[in-house]
Formats: C-alpha cells, structure tokens, sequence
C-alpha cells in the first residue's frame, strides 16, 4: 500500500479544519463531524485550540482511501503560526490549498501559494463555503488565475450557489468545452500533445488528457480547482477522487500509479528522514515526529540525528486509522512518533547523513520581526521561566530564546500578538507560571558592507587559547544566508580532537552561527560568507574549546572591519479602495515611509500596492477603514529587509560581548 503525506493549508477561517472533518468522517474514521466552534474537532485537540477556534500546532491523522494511506496534517491558517506550516512543507508529499468562496484569495493564500510553487509540492484546489451568502464562481476562478497562478482547470461547476442547497457538479469526459480547456492548459507544458490535438481534436482521448494531468499535477505544473462546501459535504467525494488521483504516493510513479517493488526497495535503503515537529510527553520526555523518506526505524535501534548526536529508540507509533499505534517499525513513506531521542531538535535530519534539514533553517518563510521580553510576575518564577520557555523554544526554534544575564531579562521572537497571548495562557495552563510581557519591538537584521579579516595566533600575547585561528567574511547576496568554508592545510587541523575535517567544520560552522546572532549593532548577521584562512594547534594541549572560545573574538573584528549595514523588515502591500479616497491615502503613505507604485483605477475603485515597513503596518491598518468610509480592503505580507536610514537601531548583547576583548575574556576565562 502507497501513502500519501498531505497537507491541509489556507487562510485562517477558510475552513480547513472543517474540511479534515469532512475528509475523515467520508473515510470513516469518526462518525460525527466535529464542530470548529463547539471545540470538537480531531485535530485541534489543545485546550487552547478549542476555546479561540483556531489552530495553533499542525496535527497528524491518518486514513485510507483507495488502498492509499494518507497522513493527513491539518496546519495552522493564522499568520502567527506560520512556523508550524514552515516545518510541515518539508515532508509533505501535496497539498490542498483551501480558499474561501466568499472571501476569496487573501493575504496568507498568497503566502501559502508562492512557497508551495517554489518548493513544487502537488497541489489541488479547494474553494469552499459555496453554501454562504455572497459566494462567488467566475470571480474566484478569476481571482486565483490573477493573484495566485493561470495555470488552474476547474473541474466542475456549482449549482445554487449561495445557498444551503449549493452542489458541485464535476464536469464530464464528454464535456468538449472542458476537455478544450484543459487540452489547451496541458499542452502548454506537452508538445506532444499539442501536436496530437492540434491535427486532430478527436484523436486525444479523455483518458491521455487525465493521465497528463495527473503527471502535470504530480510535478507541480498545473492545479485542479474544486468547489464545495466542507460543512454540508458539497464536493467533498469529488475532492478525495483528485486527492487519490492526482496526487503522487509514496511508491507511486509520475503517472501516479503504484510501484510496491520501489517501495519495498526504499525500505531497505539507508534510513533517512526528517523531524519535523516535537513536543513533550505526560512524563516530560521528548517525542520527535519523523517523515521517514527511505530505510527502516526500529524500537532498540541506535539513531543517528541533528549534528553528531544519536540516540535509543525505545518506543514507536505510526499514525494509522485515524490515530497513533504503538509499531515496532516506521518504514519509509510514514509518519511516526520516536520515543528515546532526548537532544533531537526540529529540523533533524534522522539517519546515517544526519544534520539539519532545510526546514530548521529556516528556508520557507520569513523569519518572525517581532521582539518582546517575558516577564514572571513573580520573582521566583524567574527560573522555571527559563526552563518552560527554552521547552517551547524545543517545539518552535522561531521563539528564539535569548537571556540578557545582567539585565536579567529574557527575549523572545514573535510573528504577531495572538502568538504572545498564546505563549502567555501556555506558560500559565502547562507550567503554572503568571507572566506578562514588555512593549513588543521590531527586529532588525545586519549585513556585510566590505570584506574584513582578522587572525589570532597562538602562543602570541593576548590570545591565551592554545589555537591559531584566522577568519575573512565577506558580503554574498541577498537571501543567500550564512555560508562556512575551510581555506586551510589538513596539518593545521587537531585530527586527534576532531575525527574528520567535517567534522572540524561542522563544529566551528555552529559556532560561527552562534556568534553571528548578534552582529555589531546586536542584531543577526546574514548573508554572509566566513572563510577559515588560518589554522594552528598544540599537541596534546589544545581542545576544541579553544577554537569555540577563540572563534567569536576573530569573528567579531573581522566584521568590525567589514562593517555592516541595519536592515528593516518592509512588507508588500495590496490595497482596494474607492477610487476617490486615493488623494487621502497618499499622504498617510508617505508619512508611514510607505513607497506606492502607480495606481490603478476600474471606474468608482482602485488598486494600490506598494512597500510599508512592517513596523507601520499596524498604524496603517488601523487607518485604513476611515480613509476609506470602511470600504477598503487591505492585504500585506513581509517581502524583504531594506537599509534603515539615519542612525542605526541597537539592540543590547546577551552574549559574553565579544566586540570588548577584555570583557569578553573576563566571562570566558572565569573560573579557568
């Protein structure tokens, strides 16, 4: 049997939860449907979950429809929780993209969408809530072809729509203006069969067209839209007919059918797989989520993961049915849950390459550009405060924990303030622990201007680490991130320490990372190449922990000579508006720092888009209904990191200050 890791993306109030209701009840795992409101459903089984109607953690279930097991993740919609879809998409093998008829194609759609396109995961179509007044057919269709991509094929239409009695009713074969439309669609990415339907129309069966859909839909290229209505049930069968048919399985070739003999052989390859989410169990032990993509996990088997850490299996479940099952086995293909791994963190790679996958960089989405500090209101708490948030920071590196030691203070990152509200009633549910926060602040990011080097040599005054160490950084391009390289003779490097030359790399690439978290300003550096250029030891007296103490103070002065640059977070704006409430809007921008592109107007409306910084998004959403008599329709979502003008932010250190040598070594050497 061939599975199918799907995931269940939208907006936040599309209806995607709702719509995993309908897709389990029709499979018959649950015999009611859960309700989003009444708290019921089965994949928001967090209090929290159920009492704001919302999702916060992705969820697993499992099914099976047409001998294919699908684990289906149910993610969440709200913005603030875009982390959680950010570690879902690397083990995901399609997609369903939700999208409300009534409101159409919003904000975190197009998000969604874009990412979906660039990593090319399968993706099917949903429009649903048919059955609400003010749902739309033709400006939905022509709403995703303009704002999400033109290359969609509905596969149906809808009949009452608007109304409790609204149905989907899926095109036929026979249908030759259907059959013509997605001829014309396939044939853009098929030569082949343009050619056969341009000679004879005929002569292209209905049966090539849909195999060449579902090879087309299998590599991203297309996406058949459904409409229905997830609470009544309209269109739902059509939708798990597309899922099963157009969706590729693992096992399953381009054309989407099943292949056991591929299967069967990735079971027996090298174990490989991805963690993709992990919480805590009743007794506090760590429960890590796997994607396995080949090979065989086994409960006693000894887990290579993450960077050179490895670790006991002591106990396995496979999510089957509708919920997990205590297995001996997860094979390649399936989700399962490992007990025993207590340093797995998200983002591990599991198996005999280990390391960290795209995902626990960060790759997907932008990161959070929100700071605030969190404060027990009791002073005795101060510890177990510590200790709560660095477990959530476990279940979403995003938090990005930092402890200011002399101030006392701690630090985390957000996407928005449900995030923090969320955080707070956690802290007090789960760990009994009243907190408030500090005024939420924007974060900022550094780069490279020029190139700098620096170099600290052993055995010379001042550097009182038994190592030599040199460094050169320099700028790379944007969104290229933090690249470490090695320009130095294999003698140079302690083998006796180290046991291979990655594995030198790789420790000093961590530190190196670590350091590069607060740059000069005190915001992260990035987009940036660091060259090792210089390299010595003592034998037998140096260890690694000189080069880790080493590392920071030669950073530090080479990117004090490179110098860098403060970057702000702007966001991408799309607004609709009355035509004429332009000239109001204008001046707003402009004191908002905004940059409009030209206008467009249609008759009494218009569109505008253009770039604001994130931290004036809120001012100006906050306007916008009076500038527009509540008419207005905005949409914004981060979009790149721009110079700040006038004198940079700062942010203050939480690290051993490595920019002041002799502070720096006065905490590194304490004690020593």
């Amino acid at each position: 049997m061939s599975t199918l890791n799907l995931g269940i993306l939208a907006h936040v109030d599309a209806g995607k939860t709702t719509l995993t209701e309908r897709l389990l009840f029709a499979a018959g795992v649950i015999d009611k449907i859960g309700s989003v409101d009444d708290g019921s459903t089965q994949t928001d089984t967090l209090a929290l979950e159920r009492q704001r109607g919302i999702t916060i953690k992705s969820a697993v279930v499992s099914f099976v429809l047409d001998d294919v097991t699908v684990n289906l993740i149910d993610t969440p919609g709200h913005p603030d929780f875009i982390a959680e879809v950010e570690r879902v998409l690397s083990v995901l093998d399609g997609a369903v993209l939700v999208i409300s008829a009534v409101e159409g194609v919003q904000a975190q759609t197009r998000v969604l969408m874009r990412t979906l396109q660039r990593l090319r995961i399968p993706t099917l179509i949903f429009v649903n809530k048919i059955d609400r007044g003010g749902a739309g057919y033709d400006r939905i269709l022509k709403s995703i072809a303009e704002k999400l991509t033109p290359a969609i094929i509905p596969m149906g239409t809808v009949d009452d729509l608007g109304t409790r009695r609204a149905g989907f009713l899926p095109f036929a074969p026979s249908d030759a203006e259907f059959t013509g439309r997605l001829a014309e669609l396939l044939a853009e990415h098929d030569e082949a069969l343009l050619a056969a339907y341009v000679n004879d129309e005929d002569a292209v069966s209905y049966a090539q067209l849909s195999a060449t859909l579902a090879t087309q839909t299998g590599r991203a290229q297309v996406h058949p839209v459904y409409f229905g209505s997830a609470i009544i049930g309209a269109g739902t069968e059509a939708l798990i007919a597309g899922i099963t048919e157009f969706l590729p399985a693992v096992g399953s070739d381009s054309d989407g059918r099943t292949d056991d003999a591929d299967a069967e052989a990735e079971d027996d390859g090298p174990v490989s797989g991805t963690v993709f989410k992990v919480e805590r169990g009743t007794a506090g032990e760590k429960i890590a989520f796997v994607r396995m993509s080949t090979g065989t996990v086994r409960t006693r088997d000894r887990l290579r993961f993450g960077r050179d850490k490895e670790g006991k299996v002591t106990a396995i479940r496979v999510f089957d049915r509708g919920s997990a099952v205590q297995r001996a086995s997860v094979t390649a293909g399936r989700i399962g849950k490992l007990w025993g791994l207590a340093d797995v963190e998200v983002g591990d790679q599991v198996g005999e390459f280990g390391g960290v996958s795209e995902s626990g960089g960060n790759a997907y989405f932008a990161p959070p550009t929100l700071e605030t500090v969190v404060v027990s209101r009791s002073p005795g708490d101060k510890g177990a405060l510590h200790v709560a948030l660095a477990q959530l920071a476990e279940q979403d590196p995003l938090i990005n924990l930092r402890q200011d030691d002399v101030r006392q203070e701690m630090y985390v990152s957000l996407y928005g303030e449900v995030q923090k509200e969320v955080i707070q009633a956690t802290l007090e549910r789960d760990y009994g622990i009243d907190v408030t926060f500090r005024e939420t602040t924007m974060i900022y990011i550094e780069r490279p201007v020029g190139a700098g080097t620096a170099v600290e040599l052993l055995g010379k005054e001042g550097n009182p680490f038994l190592a030599t160490v040199g460094l050169r950084i320099e700028p790379a391009p944007i969104g290229a991130g933090v690249d470490f390289r090695l320009d130095v003779k294999l003698e140079s490097i302690p083998l006796y320490v180290y046991k291979t030359v990655e594995e030198f790399r790789k420790a000093l690439d961590k530190t190196v990372r670590e350091t590069l978290r607060e740059g000069i300003h005190g915001w992260e550096v990035r987009d940036c190449t660091i060259t090792l250029t210089s390299s010595g030891y003592n034998s037998p007296g140096s260890t690694s922990g000189d080069f880790r103490k080493l590392m920071p103070l030669v950073l530090m002065s080479a990117l004090q000579q490179a110098g860098t640059v403060v970057c702000e977070p702007v966001h991408r704006f799309h607004l609709d508006m009355p035509a004429d409430t332009l000239g109001a809007i204008l001046p707003v921008l402009a004191r908002l720092r905004a940059v409009p592109d030209t206008p467009t107007i249609h008759g009494v409306s218009g569109t505008l888009e253009g770039e604001i910084p994130a931290a004036q998004v809120h001012e100006f959403q906050q306007q916008v209904p009076g500038l527009t008599r509540g008419e207005g329709v905005l949409e914004s979502f981060f979009d790149h990191h721009r110079p700040v003008s006038g004198a940079p932010p700062t942010r203050p250190r939480t690290d051993n200050n490595p920019l002041n040598r002799k502070e720096y070594l006065l905490h590194v050497l304490r004690g020593v």
